[in-house]
């Protein structure tokens, strides 16, 4: 298999059958990365119905835990945040969530500015309105 795989005690849990990231040569390349909290199924910003349905979030509130998140696997990779040089993000309300996501990312990015791809999709596999999706370099 290609890569020594990365496992963070800090993120959350993949949702399925995946590393959170993978080392190749001094790349890191992280899987798509939630807002979720390690250990349970809370969703910072998230409000759910008893069938799991989003009733009401606050992007603000999952962005600054989907950074928290990645940072946690960068630097439990050998990596960090200032290392990040790509970042997708998915959104699922450009609308709505984009000035508020663009904002933090202005704050979180200030000295390191990677490249960035920014799209909106109908749904992410849990329930939330953002996921990032990243590569980095190890010194």
């Amino acid at each position: 298999m290609a890569g020594q795989r990365i496992d963070s005690e800090k993120a959350p849990e993949p949702v399925g059958l995946y590393p959170h990231a993978r080392r190749v040569g001094n790349l890191l390349f992280l899987s798509g990365v939630g807002p979720r909290k390690r250990g349970s199924k809370i969703i910072p910003g998230v409000e759910l119905d008893e069938d799991g349905n989003i009733v009401a979030y606050e992007i603000e509130a999952q962005c600054r835990s989907v950074f928290e998140n990645v940072r946690h696997i960068l630097e439990e990779a050998g990596s960090r945040w200032d290392n990040l040089v790509d970042v997708t993000v998915f959104l699922t309300d450009m609308e709505k969530d984009f000035p508020v996501y663009n904002r933090l990312y202005a704050e979180y990015f200030r000295t390191n500015q990677p490249c960035r791809t920014t799209v909106e999709v109908s749904r992410l596999p849990t329930p939330i309105a953002i996921e990032l999706k990243c590569i980095a370099t190890i010194e």
